[in-house]
């Protein structure tokens, strides 16, 4: 999977990073609400199921729009200039999912190793 999807893997860092760019006060937890907000959402999906409504704080939100705009892109749900869909390998649900998860996990090893923001800290330095 990750040299299949480690161009889905950066996209979805990289709307992590914008959110940190724009709230720098964002922590792990906030990230890993996030992501779990969406997964729970595609997986939801998958089942065919309506989504449901999530509690999230501004800084969950923002994290969780961000990423998911990502994923959609990655989906092929928003619409992009011709020259990128010639490139761009358009995912499935399930690829995205797993590319989720993937990274939620990679927030909670490095939060236990790093503290609040060990995770934000890791990444921050690779993407961007």
């Amino acid at each position: 999977m990750d040299d299949k999807n480690l161009d889905v893997l950066q996209n979805i860092e990289f709307g992590i990073v914008s959110a940190h760019q724009k709230q720098n006060d964002l922590n792990d937890y906030d990230v890993m609400t996030a992501l779990d907000a969406l997964i729970d959402v595609y997986r939801i999906e998958i089942r065919g199921h309506t989504p449901k409504e999530y509690s999230l704080t501004a800084k969950e939100s923002l994290v969780f729009s961000e990423v998911r705009e990502m994923c959609e892109f990655r989906l092929g749900r928003k619409e992009i200039d011709e020259t990128i869909m010639d490139i761009l390998e358009i995912k499935t649900t399930e690829e995205i999912l797993s590319c989720l998860r993937k990274i939620r996990k990679s927030v909670e090893r490095w939060n236990s190793r790093g503290g609040k923001q060990g995770y934000l800290n890791f990444i921050k330095d690779y993407v961007g």
